[in-house]
C-alpha cells in the first residue's frame, strides 16, 4: 500500500483521488465478486435543516453491498468524506479491508453537497448559491431518513466513517445514540480547532476570491489553483510531502497539476460542504462533556497523530472522555495515513465489528 504514495497519485488533488487510486486495484475483483449495486437514490421530499430552512425534492444517493441478514443485525452505514461519493468510498473502505461484504450489509450514503445527493449544483428549485446552507448534523439527519424510512432499518450494527465521514461518524453517535451498536471514525473530529478553521476558511475563501468563480454563477466550475495547493499541501506532512516533491521535481508538478486547479469538484459544492465542517460540533454549543455522556456506542476512534487537515485533538480527548479504544496513526502520511498504515486499519477495525 505504501508504495502507491508516489508521485503521480500525490499529483491528483482530491482526496477522493487519491483514494480510490490507493484502493481500486484491490478492490475492483472483490466488488465484482460481490455484486456491486448501482447508484440508488432516496427520495425524502422535504428535508429540514437545522437552520430552519429547508431543501425542496431532498434526495440522497447510496449503493449497498452485501445482504441484511434475517435478523437485520448486520448493517453498517458509511457516509462520504469531503468531496467524496459513494463510489469513491466504497473503494475506500474496501481497498483497507476495514469491513467485509460477505459478513455486513454495508450502505454507502452520498452526504448532502458531493453533487449525486441534494446539491447547489444539482438543484433545480434552489440553484448555485441559493441552495440553503446546511450542517453536519443536518447530514446526519438524512442519512438517519434513509436507514428508517427507505431501508426500513431499525438499528445499525455500526456507523463508520472517514474525515468528513468520521465528523459525521461523531454526530451520528451523540444524536441518535440507540440507533447503533458501534461506531469507528477515522481522521474525523469533534469540532474544529483553530488550525482546522484557518485552512477550510482559506479553501472557501480562495473560491470567492477567484475571479473566474463569478458569485457562483459560473459555466463551469473555475480552476482555483490556490484551492489546489492548499489541500494538496495538508493532504500529507512537510516531511513527506518534501520528500515526494523535491526542489527539482516541484516545477513539474505545478505545472501539470497546481496550474490545473481543483476542477473535479463543483465549486459550489465545495463551498456548502467546507460550511458544514467549519460550522461541525457535535456539542451543538455546549460541553463535549455533555455530549460524551450521550453517547451508547462501543467506539473505536482512529487519529493520525500528524494531521494537518483533521487537527487530531479533538477526537483524542473526545475518546478519552468515552473511555474509547483508539488506534492512533504514527505515520507522516498525515491525513491519509489510514491508507499508508492500511495493514494497520483493516486488522484492527475488522476485529472491533466482530467484537473483539
Amino acid at each position: 500500500m505504501n508504495s502507491l504514495l508516489n508521485l503521480n497519485r500525490l499529483s491528483l488533488l482530491s482526496f477522493a483521488g487519491l483514494l480510490t487510486l490507493l484502493t481500486a486495484a484491490v478492490t475492483a475483483p472483490r466488488l465484482q465478486a460481490q455484486g456491486e449495486s448501482p447508484q440508488q437514490f432516496a427520495e425524502l421530499g422535504t428535508c429540514k435543516l437545522e437552520s430552519g430552512q429547508t431543501i425542496l425534492g431532498c434526495r440522497l444517493g447510496y449503493r449497498t453491498l452485501g445482504k441484511l441478514n434475517a435478523e437485520g443485525t448486520n448493517a453498517i452505514l458509511l457516509p462520504t468524506w469531503f468531496t467524496g461519493t459513494s463510489e469513491q468510498l466504497m473503494g475506500g473502505i474496501l481497498g483497507v479491508r476495514a469491513a467485509d461484504p460477505e459478513k455486513y450489509f454495508l450502505i454507502f450514503v452520498d452526504a448532502l453537497g458531493d453533487g449525486i445527493s441534494s446539491s447547489p449544483s444539482n438543484s433545480k428549485a434552489q440553484p448555485r448559491m441559493t441552495f440553503p446552507a446546511f450542517t453536519t448534523r443536518d447530514m446526519v439527519e438524512t442519512e438517519y431518513r434513509l436507514t428508517t424510512e427507505v431501508l426500513h432499518l431499525k438499528h445499525l450494527h455500526a456507523v463508520m466513517g472517514i474525515s468528513m465521514g468520521g465528523m459525521q461518524t461523531f454526530e451520528w453517535m451523540v444524536d441518535y445514540p440507540d440507533f447503533m451498536d458501534l461506531a469507528v471514525p477515522i481522521v474525523g473530529s469533534t469540532r474544529m480547532t483553530g488550525y482546522d478553521l484557518a485552512l477550510w476558511q482559506a479553501e472557501e475563501d480562495a473560491i470567492r476570491a477567484d475571479p473566474a468563480w463569478r458569485g457562483g454563477s459560473y459555466e463551469k466550475t473555475p480552476a482555483m489553483p490556490v484551492v489546489a495547493l492548499l489541500h494538496d499541501m495538508n493532504l500529507t506532512t512537510p516531511a513527506h510531502y518534501a520528500r515526494e516533491f523535491t526542489r527539482e521535481k516541484f516545477p513539474a508538478h505545478y505545472a501539470a497539476y497546481g496550474l490545473v486547479g481543483a476542477t473535479e469538484f463543483d465549486a459550489n459544492d465545495r463551498i456548502y460542504q467546507l460550511e458544514a465542517m467549519i460550522h461541525h460540533d457535535v456539542s451543538h454549543g455546549g460541553s463535549l462533556e455533555e455530549a460524551a455522556k450521550k453517547v451508547k456506542a462501543k467506539v473505536l476512534v482512529i487519529p493520525s497523530q500528524q494531521d494537518h487537515m483533521v487537527n487530531p485533538g479533538p477526537a483524542m480527548d473526545f475518546a478519552k472522555l468515552l473511555g474509547a479504544k483508539m488506534l492512533l496513526l504514527t505515520s507522516d502520511c498525515g491525513h491519509v495515513a489510514f491508507g499508508c498504515e492500511a495493514e494497520r486499519v483493516g486488522p484492527g477495525v475488522a476485529e472491533f465489528l466482530e467484537g473483539k
